[in-house]
């Protein structure tokens, strides 16, 4: 069974003090053997349990335009210009249509951090709208969804959404700019081997609010 090596961690700890072209070019053999493919291999393992949650995600293990996130920064409007990531970013998006955004859930790896992501990140205007306007249509359904707990730590509106009650028993969550939940895990429980099942029992916690999400959007959840 695919599992989370040390060696993920321990590459990614010598990129951090290393963050340049030429180390990285030296060291790229080892970054596909000790990160890519193992990561590779985990996502193909992952497609079954996931699939039991939802039939819609997209569990895609190609080295290219997978499920796998780029090691390669956008540095174009960063004032941060280091050339590489030092953490694996892993998401699994409910199909949409092209350039749709869509809720997922996303596993991060980094020495000192281990989570499990679900829900949907800082959504442009129209998306933004569109959950707004189901929360205030289905309230209920809305506090059933959250019952998990949803991340804190986002940046939201400091006044009430323009078009929406300022009143409204749920202008708190109105107010928000992402909708997000997660699990935190240890580095041991990530190189345990039952680390893949630990993940998706995370992600089928969080299947209320991504229903909750799919279907503010029009998407099949």
């Amino acid at each position: 069974m695919p599992r989370v090596s040390r060696d993920v961690f321990a590459f990614l700890a010598e990129l951090r003090r290393h963050n340049n072209r030429e180390w990285f070019n030296e060291n790229k053999d080892r970054y596909l053997a000790e990160v890519r493919d193992p990561m590779l291999a985990l996502i193909a393992s992952l497609a079954p349990g996931l699939a039991r949650i939802s039939r819609h995600l997209s569990v895609d293990p190609r080295p290219s335009g997978g499920s796998l996130m780029r090691i390669y920064r956008d540095t174009r409007f960063s004032r941060d210009k280091t050339p590489y990531k030092t953490n694996v970013g892993i998401h699994f998006g409910l199909k949409a249509p092209r350039d749709f955004e869509a809720p997922g859930y996303y596993l991060h790896l980094e020495p000192g951090s281990v989570f499990m992501g679900a829900g949907l990140w800082h959504p442009g205007a129209d998306a933004l709208r569109a959950i707004r306007e189901a929360i205030v249509k289905d309230p209920g359904g809305w506090q059933q969804a959250r019952r998990p707990g949803l991340s804190h730590d986002e940046v939201t509106l400091k006044r009430p959404p323009r078009g929406f009650d300022p009143d409204h028993p749920l202008i708190e969550d109105l107010k928000r700019l992402s909708f997000t939940t997660g699990t935190e895990f240890s580095e041991r429980q990530a190189f345990a081997p039952d680390f893949p099942a630990r993940f998706v029992a995370a992600s089928r916690r969080a299947t209320p609010l991504m229903r909750f999400l799919a279907r503010a959007l029009g998407l099949a959840f």
